[in-house]
């Protein structure tokens, strides 16, 4: 299950880090001051919930070798083997929080972003000469909520798979 959970996990941050790599390239390539009005803080948070992911890796590794050190004579204790996995629970439920916080960030922008570009909320004349630019929305754009909810299900992935695994630990036969 360790091993499911490390590559599943590897699979999501591996993805995600390709996107984030590709906005961050493509956006200085492609530099508008009236665009990206507020994805930066939802990208830098998505960055911090993508570091927690790192983070959750090690762990995952770290229950792959207390699983296959379970056969050997140097047997980890159920303390030290539910110790990691609470470390495990307790970052997942980090990142998951960070990448949280930055999906509302990005939404948020991207719906400000969404109601310019047509007559509507903030797209609408303000005048008979003054307008407010239209900002459609980009793929790349896109790219980065896509970046987003892939760091936030590596992190349930991870989180699930840690809450079985302490359930395992402590069952009851």
């Amino acid at each position: 299950m360790g091993w499911i959970r490390f590559w599943i996990q590897l699979t999501l941050g591996i993805v995600s880090a390709g996107v984030l790599i590709f906005y961050n390239i493509g956006g200085s390539l492609a530099r508008n001051s009236q665009k990206a009005m507020g994805l930066g803080p939802g990208l830098s948070i998505t960055t911090f919930a993508f570091f927690f992911l790192l983070y959750s890796l090690w762990q995952g590794w770290l229950i792959v070798k207390k699983g296959r050190a379970l056969n050997s004579p140097a047997r980890p204790s159920r303390g030290e083997t539910s110790r990691l996995l609470k470390r495990g629970v307790i970052v997942d439920l980090l990142g998951l929080v960070f990448s949280l916080v930055g999906y509302q960030a990005l939404a948020g922008a991207l719906t400000v972003q969404a109601s310019m570009q047509v007559p509507g909320f903030f797209g609408a004349s303000m005048g008979p000469s003054r307008t407010l630019p239209s900002l459609p929305i980009t793929s790349i754009e896109m790219l980065s909520v896509l970046s987003n909810t892939q760091v936030m299900m590596a992190h349930v992935i991870g989180l699930i798979f840690s809450l079985w695994l302490l359930q395992r630990i402590y069952r009851t036969n």
